[in-house]
């Protein structure tokens, strides 16, 4: 017989809603309020602080990407009275380079000492604002994409730029929040050109980190400047091979500027400005002999002036700017070579950067030199037109045999010891001594870079560094802000500094035509 619910059972049966109170009638006598423990209030645990807002209205806001420290890790006190942002994802790349034995790795280091430095004494303000010695403050950012008000404002642009994991997608959404939480203007400070331009598109300002430009017109030559004299000084000039001009007829020079001294159409002498301001006339040889080549001699008043900055002893820095096909190259190592040959140096050493020092050329196969080669084929060019093999059709001359490769005059120097092939990320450390030492394509290093390269010259070296500021394949550099330009700006106008610029083309009339048209 089946049993009968009554609607007495349903309701002495039903779930208790827990909202809904409870009295002594109601609850069949299984408790009573005065069972249940005191309710306490809920504690929300305070969210850390992000640091997206600035300690204070006054002042931009600028974020600066991981290539702005590596490339200047003292940036931080460049900004006067602004707010300087690091997000933590720079934290994370810095971390990545930081074990490195290179000049990039030695900048990571000097940025985590410096932070560490600053934030050490208030460590609750990492994310507030520490006080900067130019008045501004430095923070660190915390931009979490998954928070919901940030998921909210970063849709569309995760819309645009999916790939949340990648690090430069991570830095440009910190720099947008923190625009939307700023009145004042946020910037973001990368060196990367093509940050810049993703920046850009999604409205941001974005701007090279420029402590370290030079301005435009030192890395557009004019030329040799002309100063005017009458005919008896410069017939004295040439005479005695010194002159001194009052200072109100100078335009401003520097110690070691070469000028033209003009005494009226086609009288004129090219001439060096020294540190005792007066002109001295230039010590060029009519023509550069090597021993075992061919002899060169300069073809223009650019290549007059460079030789004589080349074969001066008391010179030891040299830098020169030149378009393809100006000589640059090929006078630098005839003028090394002839130096060695006279014994004023011990060797010659050759580089040029591969890629970013940073990087290794383990990679290639074979030794040093084999590594090396591809990328300094240019170099090789020069020593085997300065340095020909031996003609074997000349009288008393021993004939090769056809089998055996001829070996060119300059490997045997190369297994001497006396011309050298140097890969620049293993110059760190070393000391080089009386050496002539010669660094081409110098425009693809960073100022830092080009630093570690200078204060690798010992005693008695000679360092010459040339090359193109037009012609950059480094984006992290431009022409006003790499390794050359900064290098002959920092040391301009010291007596053991000199500065040449090479315009006109000598490769040939289409090399020079194209050089200039296209």
């Amino acid at each position: 017989m089946r049993a009968r619910i009554t609607t007495k059972h349903l309701m002495s049966s039903r779930t208790l809603d827990p909202a809904e109170p409870v009295s002594n009638e109601s609850s069949n006598g299984l408790f009573s309020p005065a069972d249940l423990p005191e309710s306490k209030p809920l504690r929300r645990k305070k969210e850390p602080a992000s640091g997206l807002r600035a300690p204070s209205a006054h002042g931009k806001n600028f974020v600066l990407d991981t290539n702005v420290l590596i490339h200047d890790p003292h940036c931080i006190e460049r900004f006067e009275d602004n707010h300087v942002c690091i997000p933590v994802e720079v934290l994370s790349e810095l971390d990545r380079f930081k074990n490195e034995q290179t000049d990039r790795g030695a900048s990571a280091r000097v940025v985590h000492r410096i932070l560490t430095e600053v934030f050490e004494g208030c460590p609750d303000a990492i994310t507030k604002g520490v006080p900067t010695s130019g008045g501004g403050t430095l923070r660190l950012v915390v931009a979490d994409p998954a928070h919901p008000t940030a998921r909210q404002r970063l849709a569309r642009f995760y819309r645009v730029f999916p790939n949340e994991t990648q690090v430069d997608h991570r830095i440009l959404a910190c720099t947008l929040l923190v625009a939307e939480e700023n009145a004042s203007p946020t910037i973001l400070v990368t060196k990367d050109l093509n940050m810049q331009l993703k920046g850009r598109a999604i409205g941001l300002i974005c701007e090279d980190y420029k402590n370290d430009k030079v301005k435009p017109s030192e890395v557009h030559s004019t030329g040799v400047p002309l100063i005017e004299v009458c005919s008896t000084e410069l017939q004295r000039f040439a005479s005695t091979g010194i002159i001194e001009i009052d200072a109100a007829r100078l335009p401003h020079l520097v110690t070691n500027e070469y000028v033209l001294l003009s005494a009226g159409e086609k009288r004129t002498m090219p001439a060096r400005f020294n540190s005792s301001g007066q002109f001295i006339r230039l010590n060029v040889p009519d023509a550069l002999r090597n021993p075992k080549g061919v002899r060169l001699k300069s073809m223009n008043l650019g290549q007059h002036c460079l030789l004589d900055a080349l074969l001066d002893p008391t010179i030891s820095l040299v830098t020169c700017f030149g378009a393809a096909g100006t000589g640059k190259t090929l006078l630098a190592v005839a003028a090394g070579l002839h130096c060695v040959f006279e014994r004023t140096y011990t060797g010659m050493t050759i580089s040029r950067p591969v890629v970013p020092m940073g990087d290794s050329v383990g990679y290639l196969p074979g030794d040093l030199e084999e590594k090396m080669r591809p990328w300094l084929q240019p170099i090789y060019d020069a020593l085997d037109y300065l340095l020909p093999p031996a003609n074997p059709a000349k009288k008393g001359t021993k004939q090769p045999n056809p089998q055996e490769r001829v070996r060119s005059p300059y490997e045997e120097l190369i297994d001497s010891k006396m011309i050298e092939i140097e890969a620049l990320c293993y110059i760190r450390g070393r000391s080089i001594p009386n050496r002539f030492f010669i660094l081409d394509e110098a425009q693809q290093m960073s100022p830092l870079e080009a630093k570690t390269v200078v204060t690798r010259m010992s005693k008695g070296a000679k360092l010459v560094m040339i090359g193109d500021p037009e012609q950059i394949d480094n984006p992290y550099v431009d022409s006003r802000s790499n390794g050359l330009v900064y290098t002959r700006r920092r040391l301009r106008g010291l007596g053991i500094a000199a500065h040449i610029s090479l315009e006109k083309g000598e490769r040939s009339d289409l090399a020079e035509a194209g050089a200039k048209l296209m």
